[in-house]
């Protein structure tokens, strides 16, 4: 277990037991204006860097022609243009994200590909999704579950379980809390605690939040991002 300050971990109850978990300690208000400030140049820092781990969840996700789909924090939309080709003319793609200009960077990047009319961006929390029960197919989420203080992701995910039909998946690809003692998570824990509005997420125990809210997990792949654990993790609504 991290030794993460008392002021700063909550302990929460999962199926595996009682697990520590940093928390988001700034608000939705200051996160949007954080996005809305780093858009102009996300591509060039963590677009670039979440890509290899992005294409494995979209992968695994494997969505077909004529499915309705939604990404969680959609970002500079390249998740988006990858979905909205796989969903095919008959299909639907739609994002959330809480920054004003991400929707717009990513609505130009569709409009320029000419997939706008398979595409609807909307601006949003994920905590309350603007959907009816059962509306999608699957559901993608690339380094967007960590940005959700501890008490949230329930509900986040609880959110995706209502909205999703019976037997559809979901994909999480996340910093992850799994495998033991990592000296670059412990830095970086130690950053987010420093500088919440600068490193304004942290490793979460993905597989293990899934479960917890319901989902039956199909496929987990562990992977690093410059030595820090990432999970992918393809679950489905039972």
């Amino acid at each position: 277990m991290s030794a993460i300050p008392q002021d700063e971990r909550q302990l929460i109850k999962m199926s595996s037991g009682e697990l520590e978990i940093s928390r988001v300690r700034r608000s939705k208000a200051e996160a949007q204006e954080t996005y809305d400030r780093i858009s102009r140049w996300y591509d060039l820092s963590e677009g670039i860097w979440e890509k290899k781990a992005r294409d494995v969840g979209l992968q695994k996700l494997d969505v077909k022609e004529g499915e309705i789909v939604l990404e969680v924090g959609f970002g500079t939309g390249h998740g988006i243009q990858a979905l909205a080709q796989s969903v095919g003319e008959s299909g639907r793609v739609y994002g959330i994200d809480l920054s004003h200009r991400m929707l717009h960077i990513t609505q130009a990047r569709v409009n320029e590909v000419g997939l706008s009319e398979r595409v609807k961006l909307l601006h949003g929390d994920a905590e309350y999704l603007p959907f009816e029960a059962e509306f999608l197919d699957a559901i993608f989420m690339s380094f967007t579950l960590e940005l959700f203080d501890t008490p949230e992701i329930p509900k986040v995910l609880s959110e995706c379980k209502r909205v999703l039909r019976s037997d559809r998946r979901i994909c999480v690809v996340s910093l992850s809390m799994m495998g033991g003692w990592n000296w670059m998570r412990e830095l970086y824990e130690w950053g987010h605690r420093r500088f919440p509005k600068f490193l304004d997420c942290r490793p979460i125990y993905v597989r293990n939040a899934l479960v917890d809210s319901g989902f039956q997990i199909l496929d987990t792949t562990s992977m690093s991002l410059f030595a820090l654990p990432i999970e992918i993790v393809l679950a489905r609504k039972e």
